[in-house]
């Protein structure tokens, strides 16, 4: 349980980090979408280890295979399977790991759970099952651009203390994938870049914020009460491993305004358009979305895998220490970038096809 999300675009994702391999069953995409296993290959690589010097050094292709649900290149309405076969695997670097918990991981809490636990490399604990995510939100991104013309856009806010002021409205996705820590902001990204080196050099890790953008979300998106737009996004995106916090619009800042500071005033645009002066409520209000752009922020603790010693206990509850082997991120932020939009993309698309099963079955 707890490997399926969605209602109607559903996915289940499966596999471990040390395993034969990791993937994702989609069910309920609609048919006749074009879909090919490079717009699939694009999302993976912007989440793939080894690809700078401030990532994990683990070495994957990640390669997809698109095993099911594509005919001539377009979906056929069944499920879709995404299979990506782990290769660069080193379980030995884990094994100390096997009796000894590491601080803030989830060694111990699946022990506790389940009795079992797969220790090389976290199982499936492991940011590796995001790989799953990513390829379906890779989809999920198709259809709701081939739609209604969104587009979702992630990126570093801030590491540590050293933050950007980026205005989303104007992000674009190549100055996000123009360094190697997807910060816009070129003078706050090379700060960002050195505070890692700096940290990775000393076997430490480092926390921060994704800001993350979807533009031309069509009015109407969300449910009332349970399924409030914004609460199936904190759902999702606080899935991610590492993920803490989450805020959308004006967030904790807004406790710090009256109601009058904090309204967004409506107006009519020149197309006739029902518009918001400011953006506070982050594009959904009741929560259903309000045609503004959906602006929501994801706070991520510092990677719990150090290589510093650090006072611990074993599977008897004997007191030891344990500094860390095995590759890992010294920040998880820059591959954090399209797992944050793969999730967004993921409720969007579900909930732009249940905005059309109930809303405009008779036009």
């Amino acid at each position: 349980m707890g490997n399926t999300f969605g209602h109607l675009f559903r996915i289940t994702t499966f596999g471990e980090s040390h395993g034969g391999g990791v993937g994702v069953v989609i069910d309920g995409c609609p048919p006749q979408i074009a879909i090919t296993e490079q717009d699939i290959q694009v999302e993976l690589d912007r989440r793939r280890p080894g690809q700078s010097r401030i990532t994990t050094p683990r070495k994957e292709t990640d390669t997809c295979e698109i095993v099911s649900g594509l005919f001539q290149g377009k979906t056929l309405g069944t499920p879709i399977t995404i299979l990506v076969r782990n290769q660069d695997t080193r379980p030995q670097d884990y094994s100390e790991m096997a009796q000894v918990y590491r601080p803030s991981h989830a060694d111990a809490t699946y022990d506790a759970k389940y009795g079992i636990r797969n220790w090389q490399g976290g199982g499936r604990s492991s940011a590796r099952e995001t790989i799953g995510r990513v390829a379906a939100g890779a989809i999920a991104k198709k259809i709701l651009q081939q739609v209604a013309g969104v587009e979702i856009i992630g990126y570093v806010k801030r590491i540590k203390d050293v933050e950007a002021d980026i205005d989303p409205d104007r992000v674009t996705l190549a100055k996000v994938e123009a360094n190697m820590v997807r910060c816009p902001h070129t003078e706050v990204a090379a700060q960002m870049i050195d505070l890692i080196d700096q940290t990775r050099q000393d076997a430490n890790s480092l926390g921060g914020v994704v800001e993350c953008v979807a533009r031309k979300v069509p009015k109407g998106l969300g449910m009332p009460v349970f399924d409030k737009l914004e609460a199936e996004l904190a759902k999702a995106v606080m899935s991610l491993p590492a993920c803490k916090g989450f805020e959308i619009g004006s967030g904790f800042a807004g406790t710090l305004m009256t109601g009058q500071e904090h309204n967004d005033e409506f107006y009519t645009d020149d197309q006739g358009r029902i518009r918001t002066v400011t953006n506070r409520s982050g594009g959904i209000q009741g929560g259903i979305s309000n045609g503004e752009n959906i602006v929501l922020r994801a706070a991520f603790k510092p990677t719990a895998t150090i290589g510093k010693s650090q006072k611990t206990v074993n599977q008897a509850g004997e007191a030891t220490t344990l500094a860390a082997k095995g590759r890992h991120d010294p920040c998880v932020l820059p591959r954090a970038v399209p797992m944050v939009e793969a999730m967004v993309a993921l409720v969007l698309c579900d909930h732009l096809l249940r905005h059309h099963a109930q809303c405009q079955l008779l036009g």
